[in-house]
C-alpha cells in the first residue's frame, strides 16, 4: 500500500495540514506500506520561502518519516511539482490527442463578462457553455483545459459514504496554466498515477471537485485511487472551520511554546476519531494499531486547546515516570528561565523532578522555576492577601517564620527529615497545615504555587532555604 502527504509550500504548515499527513501515514505503517512526502509547490505566487524546509522539519518532529520524497528520494521522483513539467505535459498531450483538452486564450475580461451574464440570467456560471469553437493550438503560455463529458457520477468515499453528482457540477477546468505549470485539479492525479498512490486523504471541501476528478481519472484510463474526504476541524465554538481569526496556531509555534510531539500526534489523530473506548491518550504504535477509517466521524471536530494542554500535561508525566527524568529533561533545552543558564544539568533536573508533575507546557518552565535560580522579589501582599493567613498579624507570622527558621537550623537537611520536622511544627504551634507550610512557601518562593514544602526546600538547599525565610522575617519586621 502507498499513501501520500502533498502539502502546498504557501505558508506556515497548519494543524489542518498535519491531521492530512497522520492519516495516511498511520494507514501506510499498518499495512506496512509506504507513505510519500510530495511537494504541491505549482503555485509559484503564493510561494513562501523557507515553508518546505518547516513542512519537513515538522514531519521528522511527529515522527512521521517519509518513505519516499525530498532528502529521500525513490523510484518515482522528482517530488517537487515544479520539477515534473514534463510529465503533466505529456499526459496533457494525451489527452489532446483524445480530443479531451483545448488551448484557451479567452482573456479574463470575456470571462469575466460571461460570469456577470450568467448571474444577470440567475443561472449556473459554467465555462463549458461558453466553450470557443476554434480553439488555438496548445503551446505554454496558453491555459489548457479539460473537455469535460458532464454525467451522473457515483463513487465512495471511505469516510463520507457512498456519493453521487448530476452533470451541473462538472466544468471544463483548467488543467496547465498560462506559466505551463498545472493545476492542483490535474496534478494530483497524474502524480497519485505515477506513484502509485493507493488512498488520497484531504479535506472535505475538496468533495465537490471529485466528479471532474473522476472525469479525467475515466478518460486517461487511470486506477481511481481510494478517496479520503476529512471533516472540517473546527474552530473553539465549534461552528466555522478552525482559522486564524479563532486563534489558530502553526504546529511550529506549539512547538516553540512546549508542546510535545507526541501530543500534537495523539490529540489530532483522535481529533474526529476514536477507537470506540474512553481512551485519550494514545503512542505512534497504538495509533497504527487500532486506528481505522471506518470510525473517523462525518461531521467536524472541535479543536479545543484546553484539551490539547491537558494532553500535553498527560505526555510529560508519562514520559518522566516511563522513561525517566532524563529523558524528559533532555526535550527541556531553550525552555528554562534566563537564569538557570548559571545552574548544572543535575541541579536543573532536581528541580524538574518535582515541578514536572503541574507542568501544562515545557514553556511553563520559565515562570514556574525562576525562584529555583534567583533571589524571588519578596511581596509581603502576597502573605497579607492568602485567604489562609490574612488573619494573621505581622507579629505572628514573624514569630512563626522564626520557630520554623530555629528548628530546620538543627536538622540534617533530607526530604524526609524536613517532612516530619515540618509536622512536629504544626503540633508545636498548634497551626493546620494551610496556614504554616502556606506561610513558609511563600517565604521562600513568593510565587502563586511551587511543589510540595519538603521538595522545594529539599532542592533549594539548607542555605538558601534558611536564608529566605530569613529574609521574610526581616521584611515582616519592617513592615
Amino acid at each position: 500500500m502507498k499513501t501520500r502527504f502533498a502539502p502546498s509550500p504557501t505558508g506556515y504548515i497548519h494543524i489542518g495540514n498535519v491531521r492530512s499527513a497522520i492519516y495516511p501515514y498511520l494507514l501506510a505503517k499498518q499495512a506496512h506500506g509506504k507513505f510519500i512526502l510530495r511537494i504541491e509547490d505549482t503555485d509559484q505566487a503564493r510561494y513562501v520561502e523557507g515553508a518546505t524546509e518547516l513542512i519537513e522539519e515538522t514531519l521528522k518532529w511527529l515522527g512521521l518519516d517519509w518513505d519516499e520524497g525530498p532528502i529521500v528520494g525513490g523510484p518515482n521522483g522528482p517530488y517537487f511539482q515544479s520539477e515534473r513539467k514534463p510529465i503533466y505535459h505529456a499526459w496533457a498531450k494525451k489527452l489532446i490527442a483524445m480530443g479531451r483538452a483545448y488551448a484557451d486564450d479567452t482573456s479574463s475580461e470575456q470571462i469575466q463578462k460571461y460570469r456577470e451574464e450568467c448571474n444577470a440570467k440567475k443561472i449556473p456560471y459554467l465555462y463549458r457553455n461558453f466553450r470557443p469553437e476554434n480553439p488555438p493550438e496548445w503551446r505554454e503560455g496558453i491555459p489548457l483545459r479539460f473537455k469535460s463529458d458532464p454525467k451522473v457520477r457515483t463513487w465512495h468515499d471511505e469516510v463520507m459514504g457512498d456519493m453521487k453528482a448530476g452533470p451541473e457540477v462538472q466544468d471544463d477546468i483548467i488543467l496547465i496554466k498560462a506559466d505551463g505549470l498545472p493545476t492542483y485539479n490535474f496534478a494530483h492525479i497524474v502524480d497519485d498515477a505515477e506513484m502509485d498512490v493507493d488512498y488520497v486523504c484531504r479535506g472535505v471541501e475538496y468533495l465537490s471537485s471529485v466528479p471532474n476528478y473522476l472525469a479525467i481519472y475515466e478518460t486517461l484510463g487511470l486506477k481511481i485511487p481510494k478517496l479520503v474526504s476529512l471533516p472540517h476541524i473546527l474552530g473553539p465554538t465549534g461552528g466555522k472551520k478552525l482559522g486564524k481569526r479563532d486563534g489558530a496556531k502553526s504546529v511550529d509555534e506549539y512547538r516553540k511554546g512546549g508542546i510535545l510531539p507526541e501530543t500534537i500526534l495523539n490529540y489530532l489523530a483522535c481529533l474526529g476519531w476514536n477507537d470506540g473506548t474512553e481512551e485519550e491518550i494514545y503512542t505512534k504504535n497504538d495509533l497504527i494499531k487500532k486506528f481505522s477509517l471506518s470510525r473517523v466521524q462525518t461531521s467536524g471536530a472541535r479543536f479545543d486547546e484546553t484539551k490539547l494542554l491537558w494532553a500535553n500535561g498527560q505526555w510529560i508525566r508519562k514520559i518522566a515516570d516511563e522513561q525517566g527524568i532524563d529523558a524528559l529533561y533532555g526535550r527541556t533545552n531553550g525552555f528554562w528561565p534566563e537564569s538557570a543558564k548559571n545552574y548544572d544539568d543535575e541541579y536543573k533536573k532536581k528541580v524538574l523532578s518535582i515541578i514536572y508533575d503541574r507542568l501544562k507546557t515545557l514553556g511553563d518552565l520559565r515562570e514556574m522555576t525562576n525562584y529555583f535560580f534567583e533571589e524571588p522579589k519578596i511581596d509581603l501582599t502576597m502573605i497579607m492577601k492568602n485567604k489562609f493567613l490574612k488573619k494573621l498579624s505581622e507579629e505572628e507570622l514573624s514569630f512563626l517564620l522564626q520557630k520554623t527558621m530555629q528548628r530546620l537550623e538543627t536538622i540534617e537537611w533530607s526530604e524526609e527529615i524536613l517532612q516530619n520536622t515540618l509536622n512536629e511544627l504544626l503540633v508545636e504551634t498548634k497551626k493546620k497545615p494551610a496556614e504554616l507550610f502556606s506561610l513558609v512557601r511563600i517565604a521562600i518562593s513568593f510565587a502563586p504555587f511551587s511543589p510540595a514544602l519538603p521538595l522545594t526546600l529539599s532542592v533549594l538547599g539548607k542555605e538558601v532555604g534558611l536564608a529566605r525565610i530569613g529574609q521574610t522575617i526581616t521584611a515582616l519586621e519592617s513592615a
